[in-house]
């Protein structure tokens, strides 16, 4: 999570506990706003495949190899407020939502024992920063008032993780921190999460049907670089001379095929790069890179001739994170952008002494578009690799084999103690965040003479320190506690008016035969990540698989995956010797430099009740103290819509700027149209859209009964007594071809006037920047709005319609048409 202009935030944040303060003296309380293992090892160059397991067994019978479980996938909608809303991701109080250039969703796969149904887990994938305390517990309440049938899911068996999108709406979460930017907590973009991921886990649950599972990796080497090398440089040499990358460049595909006719049903896949592909200044709202390739590989298997790919097939893609910790998707690495073009100071990031200029550059850098074709690359790379495997699977994957497990419970960090690998006795600290945080990372610098790489005493104007005082003086006890973090902002003890970031942490993992998932809360770095795998297969191996397998079977090794940021955020994980430095992710650790440490043990400790008869013979965890549900005391200061109106002698969706009359078929082309608007708060339009694009169709009506002979067209005369033929009848029908959900579709919103409640939207078609193909033909766009009265509140839904335009010329595969994937592999 990158925090630019965190002066800026620190400032709210004082401005507002001193509101806070003179509300309640004046006021009152104010009102409430509601109620690895070594297959991660990359071995030569270019995209491959990585078998984790003997191949040979991948090639059995299929009724002697696989396993049968009940499998289910679901989708839905869990897109907020477009505007007006904070973004989540980039802690910048400007960053405020104008618009949406792609729906999020919220991708759920279940996974369930045949012989035993209630054996079985969720794992949800949402488009959002993280998985978070709040939503997580929206999500167990509603399942709870779904009736007995949804009795089986719960607290140890529901996975929450977010694709770590920085392009999604904020003020979601539980703790305060994060809230402050966003001016506290918005019911809206919190529900939207909540009734989104329960309706994807409904479609899942619905869609049960009998299946099996398989495994298979490839690399993907183009598509996200390490952003802090020189924190990663402090790692062992011998540790790190097993890598061929300081990145993980292996993507890991869990199939989900329906037995019989081998349908895929879906594909969960982990790999490592942030969802900063999206810039800092940009306002539309959008799944970033991993949304992208989500919606690429469920188009693709959607319109893909193949049998295995019905036309019929629910399938759903989740793109899941993985050790994201120091990843990054600016693949091209870091440069001053102040005039010089060179290469940002590889200890601090900085330029000539300065954060600021220092910026990761994706592929398509040099494009002003708030990084859209970087992100859309990013996510393009993901999906052809997703994709070239997912043709390949029935030859390179291994079957999955085994019992359905799932564990979960909670566990303080503030001060856990804990033997250490090397033999002593250790603990954790209470949250802190160092002032290294308040530098940000390459993908979103921070701001004023914060800097990367600060241990002991910083280099910081000392007005920081006041400004850390007045919220609270971290004790000499926390200062020894977090060693060489110098603290900024000790969180952890901030508990006015509520809890600032979370001392209890979710510890879960699941398990489905020899894959097991680590459900990380936090982001992992490389390494960390690396080590956290690595670790958790070793002891499976002995304190699970040992006792399975016999005799051994080389098959049914462990294969560890790890996901997240999930269940709630406590933002970073790093190496010791990452933390040592304390560049961001090393200064983000909340729990000192013990904190991965901690996670490993507490996994491995409870790692025996995943084993197939633990039920039997290992007592299932303890639930563990129970972390603060901030829902109903949150503050917020977010304005709701108070009405809205059209100009004067104007209706709303009324065009306002039309379209023109024609437009060639050529990759830049782009089509916009402007409407008299409303604000989109009113009406989420959940499942539905805001923008379409659509096309006519005409057809000649059918005969009522086939076997009567169609008349020739009846000769009639022209002006100048000439015979001229009437065509038969016909009906024109318009389609849409487009929606919120594609790329290549923009919505804009903008107010005009805040006093007369006057706005704008600018719809806009970018005909040559999706995958999917564009035809000759007639087209327009539409609006679909929702106004609210004054007065009443009443909400009125409307429609918007350009005028009709004409798409023609020549695309490179012929006459009338282009396509993208095509002029790209060119």
């Amino acid at each position: 999570m990158a925090r630019k202009n965190i002066a800026i935030a620190l400032g709210a944040a004082v401005f507002t506990l001193l509101l806070i303060s003179h509300l309640i003296s004046n006021l009152g309380f104010p009102l409430l706003t509601f109620l690895n293992i070594h297959y991660d090892r990359i071995l030569g160059q270019g995209t491959q495949f990585q078998i984790p397991i003997n191949p040979d067994d991948a090639k059995e019978d299929a009724t002697k190899s696989e396993s049968r479980f009940l499998l289910g996938v679901g989708k839905a909608d869990i897109t907020g407020p477009v505007v007006e809303i904070n973004m989540m991701g980039y802690a910048d109080p400007n960053q405020v939502g104008s618009g949406l250039r792609q729906r999020l969703y919220s991708r759920a796969f279940i996974i369930a024992d045949l012989e035993e149904p209630e054996s079985r887990f969720v794992y949800l994938v949402l488009d959002t920063q993280s998985g978070d305390t709040a939503v997580r517990y929206g999500i167990l309440e509603g399942l709870a008032s779904m009736g007995t049938e949804y009795g089986v899911y719960g607290q140890s068996n529901v996975a929450v993780t977010g694709t770590h999108s920085h392009s999604g709406p904020g003020a979601w979460l539980n703790y305060l921190l994060p809230q402050i930017t966003s001016k506290g907590f918005d019911k809206q973009s919190y529900q939207a999460i909540v009734d989104g991921a329960l309706l994807s886990i409904r479609r899942a649950h619905e869609s049960l049907t009998v299946g099996h599972l398989d495994v298979g990796t490839i690399d993907v080497e183009d598509a996200n670089i390490n952003r802090s090398p020189f924190a990663y440089l402090a790692n062992p040499k011998e540790e790190r001379d097993r890598y061929a990358h300081n990145v993980d460049k292996t993507l890991t595909m869990l199939r989900f095929k329906r037995a019989g006719d081998n349908l895929n049903m879906g594909v969960l896949t982990w790999f490592p790069v942030h969802g900063t592909s999206m810039l800092g200044n940009n306002t539309l709202i959008s799944g970033d890179n991993k949304g992208v390739a989500a919606k690429l590989l469920e188009d693709s298997v959607e319109t893909s001739p193949d049998a295995h790919f019905p036309l019929t097939s629910p399938f759903v893609a989740g793109f899941s994170q993985a050790n994201v910790g120091d990843t990054s998707p600016n693949v091209l690495g870091a440069y001053c952008e102040d005039g010089s073009g060179s290469e940002c100071n590889f200890e601090d990031s900085t330029c000539g002494g300065k954060n600021e200029p220092c910026h990761g550059r994706g592929p398509h850098f040099r494009e002003q578009d708030q990084g859209a074709s970087s992100c859309f690359e990013i996510g393009r790379r993901q999906f052809a690799a997703a994709k070239e495997l997912l043709e390949h699977m029935d030859s390179v994957s291994a079957p999955i084999r085994g019992a359905i497990k799932s564990l979960h419970t909670f566990k303080d960090l503030s001060n856990y103690t804990f033997p250490h690998p090397n033999g002593s006795i250790v603990h954790t600290c209470p949250a802190a965040l160092g002032y290294s945080f308040a530098a940000g990372t390459t993908d979103g610098p921070g701001a004023f003479d914060f800097k990367q790489n600060n241990t002991g005493s910083p280099n910081a104007n000392p007005v920081w320190s006041v400004v850390r005082n007045f919220l609270r003086e971290p004790s000499e006890e926390q200062k020894v506690c977090h060693g060489l973090k110098p603290i900024l902002l000790d969180v952890g003890e901030i508990s006015r008016p509520y809890l600032w970031t979370p001392n209890i942490v979710d510890i879960q993992i699941l398990r489905v035969g020899q894959l097991l998932i680590i459900v990380s809360p936090g982001e992992a770095t490389t390494m960390a990540g690396r080590r956290w795998k690595e670790a958790l297969a070793a002891s499976a191996s002995e304190v699970i698989f040992s006792s399975e397998n016999e005799p051994k079977d080389p098959s049914s090794d462990p294969i560890v995956v790890l996901g997240g940021p999930a269940n709630s955020y406590t933002h970073y994980i790093a190496t010791e010797e990452e933390y040592s430095i304390q560049r961001y992710e090393g200064a983000s650790t909340l729990y000192g430099s013990h904190t991965l440490n901690a996670y490993i043990n507490l996994t491995l400790s409870y790692l025996p009740y995943l084993a197939s008869d633990a039920s039997e013979s290992i007592p299932r965890p303890p639930r563990g103290p129970q972390p603060p549900i901030h829902i109903n005391s949150s503050l917020s200061f977010i304005r709701g819509v108070v009405y809205d109106r059209p100009p004067l002698f104007k209706n709303f969706g009324d065009p306002l700027t039309d379209v023109p009359s024609s437009v060639l078929l050529e990759k830049s082309t782009k089509v916009s149209a402007t409407f008299v608007a409303a604000n989109p708060r009113n009406n989420l339009r959940l499942e539905n859209s805001f923008a379409e694009v659509q096309m006519l169709v005409v057809e000649r009506k059918k005969e009522e009964e086939e076997d009567v002979p169609v008349p020739k067209p009846i000769k009639a005369k022209d002006d100048n007594d000439h015979d001229e033929p009437i065509p038969p009848a016909t009906t024109e029908t318009w389609i849409t071809i487009r929606d919120d959900s594609d790329w290549d579709l923009i919505f804009q919103w903008r107010r005009i006037n805040s006093v007369l409640a006057t706005s704008e939207v600018d719809i806009t078609w970018e005909l040559g920047q999706g995958t999917k193909e564009v035809k000759e033909g007639i087209y327009r766009i539409v609006y679909h709005g929702d106004s609210k009265a004054l007065g009443s509140g009443e909400i009125e839904s409307f429609k918007g319609v350009s005028s009709a335009f004409r798409v023609e010329g020549k695309g490179r595969e012929g006459k009338g048409t282009f396509s993208l994937e095509t002029e790209m592999s060119r």
